[in-house]
């Protein structure tokens, strides 16, 4: 109870005006001192916390005491009126001396003998009566003697103070409800508290339900109350703001909620799901009217102390003003990180997960549960469903009573069966949203590179349709229809960072492969083995990379750096000598290499290579006509080049055909040539191709390779982890590194035309998806499903974990139904977007047939919802952009929140592919809400009906 300074007419007030007591109506002197002493309401009574005590002067005490033990009520020791003038520093504000001690100074009655004393003896006129409170301190009960004296100032006004006096034991709301009546502060402004310490610096008095002690308030101390702008701001958090600014603000008059959120930096998420929770009526108006500040629950240890409802509360306050165009809610913001850390920075979210924070966050701090108790869930056992579910309601309620569970939660049937057993195990489950799956294609659309052997083609981009669920030879047998090659002549890899991240076997999983992995399928030789002079060609992965100069002063080199697309070429298994695995690779990137001309030899005249390859090709006729002899000199535009011939795609190559006979010349019986200035040279490296093995030796024509079979074979080869350099040690099967001195890459290597590619017809083919409707969904959801092996249930018959089947069904749905669709799809391998037209009505979507609760046919509407606002996602899983179709609760009118932006739209643009959050409105709800607002305001449709003509935007 506050004990303000009391005014000259108060204190005349408060004096008795008879001093002289009706002396019939006294009791004997006796009675008295029993009374005051020794009578259960007397001095000797315990102190009971919250209750009233009042100082009487000492001196005037015991001269009372020394005229009731006297006896005689004529004698001269009579007291008189009481008189505390001693107690008092001043006859004018009677605030009281500093360093009064009981039993010294004065004494301390309760209220009952003060009263009594009162009437039989009166108080000097104009003395107040000293009223104190006993406050409980630890292990202790006192009497508050010296209350705590608070300066009060307004923040418009900090030169106009009033100074009120607090008992410890006193709320924060008293301290407030002073202030309001002192400043003459309207019943319909809002107003708070904050404390002003001795530097200057303030900080909020939050929680008004806390005492004066738990506040740590001391005499002195400055408090001021701040009052909420028209425009829904506080004066603190403007301080730059300048009075024009305010003014143009307050005098900017809009349709209330017609307001954008700016985008601080990756905040669209955040700002569509503020939009479509500000756009549901009855939560909007509970922050409006304030009736917030009665629930906030400051103690919950589950909540955020009451910031996260008062950071909401004060941006729905702001957009429904009507005095904003666009906010920043930096301040809500910077509290959602606090409170919420993975959505700290300005990252991109999703404003479902934000949603359900936020929901969540809400829900604790206005919990109207101060103190959970502990509730034992309990399994159906065999009990009617009304009862099971009505037991589950109200043990949610017990721990759960808020406004958003008022709005928002419903009720799930849940149903397991275990395999083993049959037993049946059934609970009741609160829900705040549903999340409901849209049906999923069963094929799926890759994009890959075919590789020719062929070297004057460039690669193409493909985009084939493949089985979710299927091989990599699935891939490759699509891939066969468009471009004529055999699937036995193809093989896949996945290419990162310019090696072979892996080379897939053909059983292997489509689910391995990323939307985003960059996959080749290279075309190889044939493997037909065809009697016994059959051989096999060895396929041989190809690196690329240049030589870096060191920064040191000898010019040296340090390193190769790894560039270009690498390969995958198929090379005889008599062909496997240094010389030859030069031109074949030189022809293999003929497209893009350049070779050198006649100036650039380093040795030989014309005529000598000109002997040279006559020799090569008398040698060719000798030999088989199929045989594929050492490559000889390559002349730019000669069809009839031996070296291109024998080096390139041959029909041996190309179709597998069969090996030369056993007499025919080997490499290391090849003759020799005129040899031209080599572009690159040759080494054996691992498959991270960074360890060379050996090194090209122009002196050696022959080399033995220890290779797998693996290769060659087709196996699925590891090569590495993704997220990081270090791939595996060195496999058996050699990988070859093709190593450009810097000035030769750039002399003879086409960088440009090397990374060219074509688009085949293909690529423009977009898989076709029928729409699907919300009911479908929402059955979906409904269907029986086996538990994943990740998440078993633990069958308490059999006792083990069990892939139960598991069945929700709707019992109980809330005022405001959130339906999440699932359109992000994340497994242990890929992650995709579904961009299905999901068709959802606008009005009367009708939840009858999916709610298995005993109905009310008399109230339809119960189970009939009507569209109010979709958080819309455009884009894919990389990046995306959200907005917000919402209908305003005062006017009907459909508008399109982006970002900042808003502007009004009709309702055949609300459905698109884009709709990922829905929120729909109960009917009987909205009917309730337009018969208490239809007094004062204009009613709107029962699902935001029709928009007024006018200029409409395109939103999609």
């Amino acid at each position: 109870m506050a004990a303000v300074a009391p005014s000259p007419a108060d204190k005349a007030a408060t004096a008795v005006d008879d001093r002289e007591p009706q002396r019939e109506a006294v009791p004997g002197l006796e009675s008295q001192r029993r009374q005051i002493e020794n009578d259960e309401n007397g001095r000797g009574r315990p102190l009971q916390v919250g209750e009233s005590w009042f100082l009487v002067g000492q001196h005037w005490y015991e001269q009372w005491e020394v005229y009731v033990q006297g006896g005689d009520k004529d004698s001269s020791t009579f007291p008189g009126c009481i008189n505390n003038a001693e107690l008092f520093e001043d006859q004018v504000n009677w605030r009281l001396k500093k360093g009064l001690v009981e039993g010294e100074d004065y004494v301390l009655l309760p209220a009952a003998a003060w009263h009594y004393l009162v009437n039989w003896y009166g108080l000097e006129h104009g003395q107040p009566p000293i009223e104190r409170k006993v406050v409980e301190l630890p292990s202790i009960h006192k009497v508050e003697v010296y209350p705590v004296e608070l300066v009060l100032v307004q923040h418009s006004d900090m030169d106009t103070p009033h100074t009120a006096q607090f008992s410890q034991t006193d709320s924060v709301d008293l301290v407030l409800h002073t202030a309001r009546e002192q400043f003459l502060v309207s019943p319909q402004e809002e107003t708070r508290l904050w404390i002003k310490d001795a530097e200057g610096s303030c900080e909020r008095l939050c929680n008004t339900h806390v005492t004066v002690l738990d506040a740590a308030l001391k005499t002195g101390q400055v408090v001021v109350m701040e009052t909420r702008n028209k425009d829904g701001t506080w004066p603190s958090a403007q301080p730059h703001a300048t009075s024009s600014t305010l003014e143009e603000e307050e005098d900017l008059q809009s349709q209330p909620g017609i307001c954008g959120l700016t985008n601080l930096g990756n905040t669209c998420f955040m700002n569509s799901a503020l939009q479509c929770l500000s756009n549901v009526p009855q939560l909007t108006e509970y922050f409006l009217k304030n009736r917030y500040l009665e629930e906030l629950n400051f103690c919950n240890p589950l909540g955020m102390k009451g910031e996260i409802a008062q950071a909401y509360a004060d941006l729905v306050k702001q957009a429904w003003s009507g005095h904003h165009r666009s906010i920043v809610p930096q301040v809500f913001k910077t509290k959602v990180g606090h409170f919420a850390s993975q959505f700290l920075g300005y990252q991109q979210h999703d404003s479902q997960e934000l949603l359900s924070f936020l929901l969540d966050g809400l829900h604790e701090d206005l919990n109207r549960i101060k103190k959970k108790e502990y509730v034992e869930l309990c399994d159906a056992a065999g009990r009617p469903d009304q009862e099971v579910a009505q037991e589950a309601w109200q043990n949610h309620k017990r721990r759960n009573d808020s406004v958003i569970v008022d709005t928002f939660h419903g009720l799930f049937k849940s149903t397991l069966v275990c395999p083993d057993c049959g037993n049946v195990s059934v609970t009741f489950d609160p829900f705040c949203y549903l999340s409901v799956p849209l049906p999923v294609s069963h094929k799926r659309v890759m994009e890959v590179f075919f590789v020719s052997m062929d070297p004057r083609r460039k690669p193409e981009q493909h985009r084939l349709v493949v089985p979710k669920k299927g091989k990599i030879s699935d891939l490759c047998v699509a891939l066969a229809k468009h471009t004529g090659i055999s699937p036995e002549r193809m093989m896949v890899a996945d290419v990162f960072s310019h090696r072979f991240y892996k080379i897939f076997q053909l059983e292997e999983s489509l689910s391995s492969i990323l939307d985003r992995d960059d996959i080749f399928i290279y075309e190889v030789s044939g493997r037909a083995a065809i009697g016994e002079n059959s051989r096999e060609d060895v396929v041989l992965p190809i690196y690329l990379r240049e030589r870096t100069p060191s920064r040191d002063y000898n010019s040296s080199y340090y390193g190769l750096m790894l560039f270009g697309h690498p390969l995958l070429v198929s090379v005889p298994r008599d062909r496997l000598s240094w010389d030859s695995l030069y031109h074949i690779l030189l022809y293999r990137l003929s497209r893009y290499v350049t070779r050198p001309s006649s100036d650039d030899e380093d040795d030989g005249d014309e005529k000598g290579e000109e002997e040279e390859g006559e020799r090569i090709r008398k040698d060719e006729d000798l030999e088989d006509k199929d045989s594929l002899p050492k490559p000889g000199r390559v002349t730019e535009g000669s069809s009839r080049d031996p070296g291109l011939e024998q080096a390139g795609p041959s029909s041996r190559v190309m179709s597998g055909s069969r090996a030369p006979v056993d007499n025919s010349p080997g490499p290391s019986h090849w003759p020799q040539r005129a040899r031209r200035k080599h572009l690159f040279t040759l080494h054996t490296v691992n498959s991270n191709g960074t360890s060379d093995r050996s090194t090209f030796n122009e002196d050696t024509h022959g080399v033995s390779f220890s290779c797998e079979p693996g290769l060659g074979r087709r196996e699925g080869v590891f090569l590495g982890s993704r997220a990081h350099d270090h791939l595996p040690s060195p496999l058996a099967q050699p990988y070859i590194a093709i190593d450009w001195e810097p000035e030769m890459k750039k002399r003879y290597y086409d960088e440009v035309e090397a990374e060219g590619y074509v688009k085949h017809d293909c690529v423009g083919y977009v898989l076709k998806k029928a729409p699907v409707r919300l009911q479908e969904c929402i059955e979906l959801f409904t269907t029986v499903e086996t538990l994943e092996k990740e998440n078993p249930w633990y069958c308490p018959t059999c006792k083990h974990h069990q892939l139960a089947t598991k069945k929700l069904d709707l019992w109980m749905l809330p005022e405001t139904l959130i339906i999440h669709l699932k359109r992000f799809s994340y497994t242990k391998f890929s992650r995709e977007k579904l961009d299905t037209l999901v068709e959802f009505p606008i009005r009367d979507l009708d939840f009858s047939e999916f709610v298995i609760k005993p109905q009310n046919d008399s109230a339809p509407e119960l189970y009939k919802y009507d569209l109010i606002a979709v958080s819309n996602h455009y884009g894919g899983l990389r990046d995306g952009h959200y907005t917000t179709f919402a209908c305003n609760k005062d006017s009907g009118q459909w508008h399109y929140f982006d970002d900042s932006s808003v502007s009004p739209v009709s309702e055949n643009q609300i459905e698109s592919k884009a709709a990922y959050v829905l929120f729909y409105q109960r009917q009987d709800v909205a009917r309730r809400l337009r018969t208490q607002t239809s007094s004062s305001k204009r009613p709107a449709s029962s699902a935001c009906g029709a928009p007024p003509k006018s200029e409409f935007m395109d939103a999609n």
